[in-house]
């Protein structure tokens, strides 16, 4: 191993851990986009939400052993890296490799070379999800989110450039020196609000749309006892003895195809009823009011009800 490679693996490491001496710097101006979870935030102007796991490949890799060049530095290694904005990864061990803490990451450098025609690794963690901030400039049209460490300061910032025109997204530059954190710039659709929402529904929403629906049949069924009891309150004291429709209108029973539910037999009077109380004007339908609920007591679920022979 030559000594310019020692020196940046040194450097690179160096790096690190004295960025842990600085505290992280405090933002005077309250975020423009309000972290949501790792990979999400909303707008403060209320203009959408920015979503970056579409972003990626089938993986969740936007670049996955991507070449970068370190700045002012001669040296003969191979510098990678990998990144993935929303989902951690973690790269594989192996025999050559002499240092690795790639292990659920955002972002992870590697560095190879050769010794005595031997391929040597060193892996390392350039930043995980976990902890991230999220700034937005507005100017800019540009979402920038920092990826920490091991340390208080931001060892990799990805800045994400919106651009409606760009149907995939990708890595336009990156920049890597020993006094600076890993900058990477990104083009994508993904960082304009709204323009990347996923189609799936959260918990939240599967049961927000659960409680609506019970909500609304709630009122519903109440409003339809209501009306039964204000109508005609005999039929309505003959069907239930508490306000509890569909428990009393409603019963079980055993057939060779198992248990099945069906209307008691005095439902059949109340639907003959409610018709004869709309059409009152006709001779024909007037006897349905006085329908005999002692004959439809001997009719199964699948027979006829007298009242319907009319």
């Amino acid at each position: 191993m030559s000594f310019q490679t020692i020196l940046l693996v040194s450097s690179v490491v160096f790096r690190m851990f004295a960025s842990s001496l600085l505290p992280r710097p405090s933002s005077a101006e309250k975020p423009a986009c309000f972290k949501v979870n790792n990979c999400k935030c909303i707008m403060k102007d209320g203009s959408g939400v920015i979503n970056l796991d579409i972003i990626g490949d089938a993986h969740g890799f936007l670049g996955h052993l991507k070449p970068v060049l370190a700045e002012n530095m001669s040296i003969n290694a191979e510098i990678l890296l990998s990144f993935s904005p929303c989902q951690p990864f973690s790269h594989p061990e192996d025999l050559t490799l002499t240092r690795s803490d790639c292990t659920n990451v955002a972002a992870c450098l590697i560095i190879r070379y050769d010794r005595l025609n031997r391929e040597i690794s060193h892996r390392i963690s350039y930043g995980r999800h976990d902890g991230n901030e999220f700034h937005y400039n507005n100017t800019l049209k540009m979402l920038s989110v920092s990826y920490f460490a091991h340390s208080e300061r931001p060892l990799t910032v990805v800045y994400y450039h919106c651009n409606p025109n760009q149907s995939t997204s990708f890595i336009l530059d990156q920049k890597l020196s020993t006094e600076e954190p890993l900058q990477i710039w990104v083009e994508s659709s993904c960082a304009c609000p709204n323009a990347c929402a996923r189609g799936d529904l959260g918990l939240g929403t599967i049961f927000l749309i659960a409680l609506s629906l019970t909500a609304a049949a709630y009122f519903i069924l109440g409003n339809a006892v209501h009306y039964v009891q204000a109508s005609c309150p005999r039929i309505y004291y003959s069907l239930c003895t508490n306000d509890d429709l569909g428990s009393c209108a409603l019963r079980p029973f055993r057939s060779s195809s198992g248990v099945q539910i069906s209307p008691e037999h005095s439902v059949w009077c109340t639907i003959c009823f409610l018709c004869a109380e709309k059409q009152p004007k006709r001779n024909h339908y007037t006897h349905l009011t006085y329908c005999d609920c002692s004959e439809a007591a001997h009719l199964d679920s699948t027979d006829v009800s007298p009242c319907q022979l009319v």
